[in-house]
Parts: structure tokens; C-alpha cells; sequence
């Protein structure tokens, strides 16, 4: 066996046995390397064909598992995650802004005689009951969400550890080959400084071919395990923006929200014992404001998120690519 073929089967046999411990007791097998078990293609006619395909082979076994994995991290992660509950902010923030607290205030001799204060009064409560009303659905659609978010980072979390193992495989692999190359160029020089009949330099030249195939699939598989990465680290930032979005929202419901009902249900007792209110109205207006305030807010965050979605929906679609150019 000449020196370039001693140094390929040393590197494909790297890339096909298992991840051992350093006691050489224990080994990982990933789903790849099972997948590989299962479908070995068939061997190469010619020595040197068995050489060009190690070269251009090389992790395919662990590309193709991230291909499928692919597809579960779009299952998992892509798409909107908000898009009830931006519905929801802006249905409450529309209707919190049509209470009109003028129509109860008091009114003169007129207004009383003609029964307009009763028509008004109930006018405010009926309002009232909208905007309660709008604020028990967010509330279910944050609660939704929360539910949602923590289903999903479960099956994110095992998706995680699936792509770590693969991606750790490659590393290996590319570390190997990486070495193999600067080995085996020196090699070359040597050889060809030594000279040498035809058929040995036939031999350098197809040695040195190898090398470049190895090279671009080295290549290839850089590119691949990049971008699974780049992925995968898109997708965490998008998780913690999701879980900082729920808890953002729901702060504003046991703050700013909880503070304007308390804050208003004085006001509705007045209103319906008198028609009017007489005094009230400057805190509820204010607690109103800062409530307003928060849920614009967090109209923002919600759009801000539905941008983050829409790019780590089209990063993992673009994953594609590199994954079935190096499968």
C-alpha cells in the first residue's frame, strides 16, 4: 500500500468508525453512522476509484442526517409565532382608545331632565365590558403562547443535541482531513523533487488530483457545518426573543392592565350609582395611558419578532443548499 493510499484509509476509516472515549471503552454511534450501516453503497471497481470516491465521500453519512434535520428545525422553529397575539394587542389597544370618559362627566339641569346622562352612563359601562372583554382574549392568547413556546423548546432542545453530535462528527473529519492534506502535499513536493520515470509521475499527478478532491470536499463540508451552525445559533435567538416577548406581555397584564382596572372599577361603581363620575377621572386617564404605552410597545415587539421569524424561516430553507451539495 504506497503512502497516499495508507493516509486515505487512515482518514476514511476515521470518518466511518465511531466517536470513542479516550479510554477506547465506549463509542457513540449517531444516527448517521447507523443510516451508513444500513446503506452502504457498493464498492468501487479500481483501487483508484475507491481512493476518489474516500475524497469526495467523505461525512456524507453525517451530511444527509442534517438534511433530515433539517426538516425538523423548520417543523420546529419556522414560521410566526405571534400573530394571534398581535391581533389581540391591537384589537384592546383600538378599543381601549374609543373610551370616551367625557360622556359621564356632570352634566347640567338639561342633560338630567332628558335622561341623555342615563343613555351615556350606559354608553361607558357597555364600553367598558369591550375592553374587558378584548383583555381576557389576550390574556388567553399570551397564556397560549407561553404553552406553545415551552412544547416547543423541548423538541428544540433534542434537535439541538442531534445536530451537535453530527456537526461534532464533521469537525472531526474535517480536522483529519485537513491534516491528511498538509501531510500528503509534503509528501508531494518531496516526490516530485526526487523525480522519477513516467509512471511515477503519472502517479504524483493522480495523488495530486486526490488531493483537490479532498480539498473541495473539505470545502464542502466547512460550508455545510457553517451554516447548520449559523442556523441553529439564529434559532436560540429567536427562542429567547419569543420567551422575552411572553414575559414582557404578560407583565403588562399583571401590571399596567391589572393597575387600569382597579384603577377604572371605581369609577364604574360611581357611574352606575350616580350616572356620573365626579372625581377619578385624572387617575384612570393616566393609568390608561400607561397602558396604552405598554401595548404599543409590545405591538413592537411582536413585529420585531414576526422580522425575526420570517429570516430564521428563510435560513433554514436556505440550508438546503450547502446540505445537498455535500450529502
Amino acid at each position: 500500500m504506497c503512502a497516499f493510499t495508507q493516509l486515505m484509509h487512515t482518514f476514511i476509516f476515521a470518518d466511518m468508525s465511531d466517536d470513542s472515549d479516550d479510554d477506547g471503552t465506549a463509542s457513540l454511534m449517531t444516527p448517521a453512522k447507523l443510516a451508513q450501516l444500513k446503506m452502504r453503497p457498493q464498492a468501487p471497481a479500481t483501487p483508484a476509484a475507491w481512493l476518489d470516491q474516500m475524497a469526495t465521500d467523505a461525512g456524507s453519512g453525517h451530511v444527509r442526517r442534517l438534511v433530515d434535520i433539517r426538516k425538523q428545525l423548520e417543523a420546529q422553529a419556522g414560521g410566526p409565532g405571534c400573530q394571534a397575539v398581535a391581533s389581540t394587542l391591537e384589537a384592546l389597544h383600538t378599543t381601549l382608545g374609543k373610551l370616551d370618559y367625557t360622556v359621564v362627566q356632570p352634566r347640567g339641569w338639561l342633560a338630567r331632565a332628558t335622561g341623555k346622562g342615563k343613555e351615556e352612563a350606559a354608553s361607558f359601562i357597555a364600553q367598558h365590558g369591550r375592553i374587558g372583554r378584548a383583555g381576557e382574549d389576550l390574556a388567553d392568547e399570551v397564556r397560549a403562547l407561553q404553552k406553545k413556546q415551552q412544547a416547543r423548546a423541548t423538541g428544540l432542545e433534542r434537535t439541538y443535541g442531534e445536530v451537535s453530535a453530527e456537526v461534532q462528527a464533521l469537525e472531526k473529519i474535517m480536522d483529519q482531513g485537513a491534516r491528511w492534506l498538509q501531510d500528503m502535499r509534503t509528501a508531494l513536493k518531496t516526490r516530485q523533487a526526487e523525480g522519477g520515470d513516467a509512471a511515477t509521475q503519472q502517479q504524483i499527478r493522480q495523488d495530486t488530483a486526490r488531493c483537490e478532491l479532498l480539498f473541495a470536499r473539505l470545502k464542502q463540508l466547512r460550508a455545510a457545518s457553517s451554516a447548520v451552525q449559523q442556523a441553529v445559533e439564529r434559532c436560540k435567538t429567536v427562542t429567547r426573543s419569543r420567551v422575552s416577548l411572553g414575559e414582557s406581555l404578560q407583565e403588562t397584564l399583571d401590571g399596567e392592565w391589572t393597575g387600569w382596572q382597579r384603577t377604572v372599577a371605581a369609577l364604574l361603581e360611581e357611574v352606575t350609582a350616580t350616572g356620573a363620575i365626579t372625581q377619578g377621572v385624572g387617575g384612570a386617564r393616566e393609568a390608561q395611558g400607561e397602558l396604552e404605552a405598554a401595548l404599543r410597545q409590545a405591538g413592537q415587539a411582536c413585529r420585531a419578532l414576526n422580522t425575526q421569524e420570517q429570516a430564521l424561516a428563510d435560513e433554514i430553507a436556505a440550508l438546503q443548499e450547502p446540505l445537498q451539495a455535500a450529502a
